[in-house]
């Protein structure tokens, strides 16, 4: 009965390689960003670019979102509840207002301090909801894989500190190869993905982080016509001008390279990986006391 329980219990190799948390960081990274490149691919070789729009990233979205889920419940083998659909509107719509709100806020504070120039408003015109869809793509496959799956797996392996810390510097030097990267720009994107780290943690769901970076991206180049980590944008809602101190405009990078976000972000980041760390405390059960 022994012999027959432990050949029961006892995993297979594949099992065991498939245990270990740098394993299914590795894979699950995989799995998750392969249907970018292959729906684009697919896309660019059938299509000519005026016929490539929307639904490519659309549907590299929903191949990206199932993935994902297939990677947590055969890989990591439990629920993807951070992806349950109830609830999703309501947690995106947190997420991109936080996101609208600190961008609003980092030019109000560039404005103030003379290095933001506001020229006027352009023209509303349906154009401007277009890039909704590839930077969708990009807040889901983003913080699935740099949330979901490295501070997740990283936080269970390490603890949610070392999960926190490491997530965040790995997404900052995922930037490296974008233009103007810099010391400062390392420092804001991983502040940036310790306030997406602490979210996470707080809200045990992904759906408020890919609104928050949807509404960071959207409105740094859709609203104020900004350059986004490297990538220039034009023909925004609001004309404007970053002229001045690069420790302040960030440059080629953009915003998400100067001082003020770095400030910004990282109170807002500290604030809410404040509450997370307190509410995990909390949850934990009481330790056990044998009675006198």
């Amino acid at each position: 009965m022994d012999n027959t329980l432990r050949l029961a219990t006892k995993k297979s190799p594949l099992a065991r390689l498939m245990a270990y948390p740098l394993v299914q960081i590795v894979l699950g990274m995989v799995l998750t960003f392969a249907a970018i490149p292959l729906v684009m691919g697919i896309a660019s070789h059938l299509l000519d670019k005026p016929y490539r729009i929307l639904w490519p990233q659309l549907l590299a979205a929903a191949l990206v979102w199932c993935a994902y889920r297939f990677y947590v419940r055969h890989i990591e083998k439990r629920q993807p509840v951070e992806l349950a659909l109830p609830g999703m509107a309501r947690e995106l719509g947190r997420g991109l207002l936080l996101g609208a709100g600190l961008v609003g806020l980092t030019f109000l504070v560039l404005a103030m301090l003379g290095v933001y120039q506001f020229n006027g408003v352009n023209a509303l015109h349906a154009a401007l909801l277009l890039p909704l869809a590839e930077l969708l793509l990009v807040g889901m496959a983003e913080e699935m894989m740099f949330r979901g799956i490295l501070f997740g797996v990283t936080a269970r392996a390490l603890g949610n500190k070392a999960g926190i810390v490491i997530s965040s510097l790995l997404f900052a030097l995922a930037h490296l190869p974008n233009a103007g990267f810099s010391l400062l720009a390392i420092a804001a994107i991983a502040a940036y993905g310790m306030l997406q780290a602490a979210l996470y943690l707080q809200t045990r769901r992904l759906w408020v982080c890919i609104g928050t970076h949807v509404g960071w991206n959207y409105c740094v180049s859709q609203v104020f016509s900004s350059t986004v980590s490297g990538h220039a944008a034009t023909g925004g809602l609001l004309r404007g001008e970053l002229a001045g101190n690069t420790l302040l405009t960030g440059g080629a990078f953009g915003v998400e390279a100067s001082l003020v976000t770095i400030l910004l972000i990282g109170t807002v980041a500290a604030y809410v990986l404040r509450l997370a760390l307190a509410s995990e405390k909390a949850a934990r059960p009481a330790p056990y006391a044998p009675r006198a």
